[in-house]
C-alpha cells in the first residue's frame, strides 16, 4: 500500500504500515483520497531532524483527523497506536505528530536523520519513504529563519494512492477533482513562491556583476575599518567639498594656493600638509569650499594645471579625519561619552583630593608598621633616583658608607689542597737555597781568613 506525495520540488513515495497502524495509515489514507494535503506546507524544517507537515493553515497548529468530518468535533483528533512499537531509525521515517495529549490529527514528519530515538513512543510511525530521497536531501538543505520556516515556499501539491485496501467510511465526501487552495492556504505563502526566480543577478552584464562585488567587498572593508578604530562608522561618507590636491611644488605655499583656487568660490581653509619635524612641505594639500558646485567646478578646470613648473593633480577628498564620530544616545554604548567622563573625573579636585586623601592614609599605616619609614613614602634603606627606587642593602657584602669590610671567597677544597701543596714545595726549595747560599758565603768568608 503506496501513496505519492507530490511537492514543489520532487515527489515522494511513502510505504504505510497497514498491519502495525491500521487506523493510522485509515486516517492519512482517506485524508489523502479527500485532498486534504492538498498545498499544505512545510511550516517546519529543522536539518538533519525532521520536516513537518499537514496543516491547511500553515501555521503548525491547526489540522484535523479525517473522523472529524464523519463524527463531528468530538472526533477531531484519535487516540494513538503505541503497540507495536516502531523506531525512528532511519531517514525518511514518517510518523503523526502528538498534540501533546497523546492525540493525533493531521500533521505528519518526516524524519531527515538517523536513530531519533526520543521520537520514539511519543510520535507515532505508520510509514517510510521509499522513493525520492533526493527531494528529501533538498529539503534538508533549505534555508530557514530562526524560527526553522523555510524562505522559499515548500508545499505539498497533490497526493496520489497507488493502493487503497481499506474501505470507505460511510458518508465519506470524496471530491470528483482537486479543490482550490483556500484563503488561508494562500496567505500561508511564507517568503518567496515555488515558482519564483531568487537568482537577482541574471540579465546582469559582467560589468555590472563587478560593480556590485565591488560594492559589497568596500562595505565589507569598511566595516572592519570600523571594527578596528579608522572610521567612525562603515556608512560615513567624506566631504563633497574638499578637494586633494597633490603633485605640488615644495616651494608652493597656502597663500599661493588659496589665492590660485579663490577665483572659483569662497574657500573657508587651504592646508598644504607639512613635516612635522622639518616644516617642509609633503606636496599635497586639502582645500575646503563653501559650496559643493565651486568645488566640482575647480575640480573640472584645475586638473593637471601649471603651479610653479609643475603639473597638480586634483581630485575630490577621501579623507573623514576631521568628521567627529558619532555618538550613541544611550550613555552606555557610548565610548566617547564614558572616555570623557573618565578623564573628566580623574581632572576634578575631588578626584585629586581623594588620591592625596589615600596616599596619606598608605603612608600613615605603613609608618605604623615600619617605623624607619619617612613622611614623603621612603623608608631609610630606600634612596630616590628619579623615577625610580633603589634599595640599599645591609649585607655584609655590600660597601656600607662607614665602614667597608673585605670578604674573601674561601677557595674549593680541591684548588686550597693543590695550592698549599704547592706553596710548601715552593717554600722548601726556597729556604734550601737560601741555606746553601749562606753556607757558600760563610765557607768563602772564612776560607778567606785562614788559607
Amino acid at each position: 500500500m503506496s501513496v505519492i506525495i507530490e511537492t514543489t520540488i520532487g515527489d515522494i513515495t511513502v510505504d504505510l504500515f497497514l498491519k502495525e497502524r491500521p487506523r493510522t495509515c485509515l486516517n492519512f489514507l482517506k485524508l489523502c483520497k479527500t485532498k486534504y494535503y492538498n498545498y499544505c506546507v512545510f511550516h517546519s524544517v529543522q536539518r538533519n531532524f525532521v520536516a513537518q507537515t499537514g496543516d491547511p493553515t500553515g501555521a503548525g497548529r491547526g489540522g484535523e483527523s479525517i473522523f472529524q468530518s464523519l463524527y463531528g468535533d468530538q472526533a477531531r483528533y484519535f487516540d494513538a497506536e503505541v503497540t507495536p512499537k516502531i523506531k525512528h531509525r532511519n531517514i525518511g521515517t514518517i510518523s503523526m505528530v502528538n498534540d501533546g495529549n497523546g492525540q493525533h490529527g493531521s500533521q505528519f514528519l518526516i524524519t531527515l536523520g538517523e536513530n531519533l530515538d526520543y521520537l520514539d513512543g511519543v510520535h507515532t510511525v505508520f510509514g517510510e519513504v521509499a522513493e525520492g530521497f533526493d527531494v528529501l536531501t533538498k529539503l534538508n538543505e533549505a534555508f530557514c529563519d530562526k524560527e526553522n520556516r523555510p524562505y522559499k515556499d515548500i508545499r505539498i501539491t497533490h497526493t496520489v494512492i497507488l493502493d487503497d485496501p481499506l474501505d470507505d467510511p460511510p458518508g465519506l465526501i470524496i471530491p470528483d477533482r482537486s479543490p482550490e487552495p483556500t484563503k488561508e492556504q494562500l496567505e500561508s505563502l511564507l517568503r518567496i513562491g515555488a515558482d519564483e526566480e531568487i537568482d537577482d543577478t541574471k540579465g546582469l552584464t559582467e560589468g555590472e556583476l563587478a560593480e556590485r562585488e565591488g560594492k559589497v567587498e568596500a562595505e565589507h572593508q569598511a566595516q572592519v575599518l570600523e571594527i578596528i578604530g579608522d572610521l567612525p562608522d562603515k556608512d560615513v561618507k567624506p566631504p563633497d567639498n574638499v578637494l586633494f590636491i597633490c603633485k605640488l611644488n615644495p616651494v608652493t605655499t597656502d597663500e599661493d594656493l588659496e589665492i590660485i583656487f579663490s577665483r572659483f568660490g569662497k574657500i573657508l581653509s587651504c592646508e598644504i600638509i607639512r613635516d612635522f619635524k622639518t616644516s617642509e612641505s609633503l606636496q599635497y594639500a586639502f582645500i575646503e569650499f563653501d559650496k559643493p558646485d565651486e568645488c566640482e567646478k575647480a575640480y573640472l578646470k584645475m586638473d593637471n594645471v601649471l603651479i610653479d613648473d609643475r603639473r597638480i593633480h586634483v581630485d575630490f577628498s577621501q579623507s573623514v579625519s576631521k568628521i567627529q564620530y558619532r555618538r550613541s544616545n544611550d550613555p552606555k554604548l557610548d565610548t566617547n561619552a564614558k572616555r570623557d567622563k573618565v578623564s573628566h573625573e580623574n581632572s576634578s579636585p575631588e578626584r585629586k583630593h581623594k588620591k592625596e586623601h589615600k596616599k596619606r592614609e598608605r603612608i600613615e599605616k605603613q609608618r605604623g608598621q615600619n617605623k624607619n619609614y619617612r613622611s614623603d613614602g621612603s623608608s631609610d634603606n630606600e634612596v630616590r633616583c628619579g623615577k625610580h627606587r633603589k634599595r640599599r642593602s645591609h649585607s655584609p657584602h655590600t660597601k656600607s658608607s662607614k665602614s667597608v669590610k673585605k670578604h674573601t671567597r674561601s677557595p674549593s677544597p680541591r684548588k686550597s689542597e693543590k695550592h698549599s701543596k704547592y706553596e710548601k714545595d715552593n717554600y722548601s726549595r726556597h729556604r734550601h737555597d737560601d741555606s746553601g747560599y749562606k753556607k757558600s758565603k760563610h765557607r768563602k768568608k772564612h776560607s778567606s781568613k785562614y788559607d
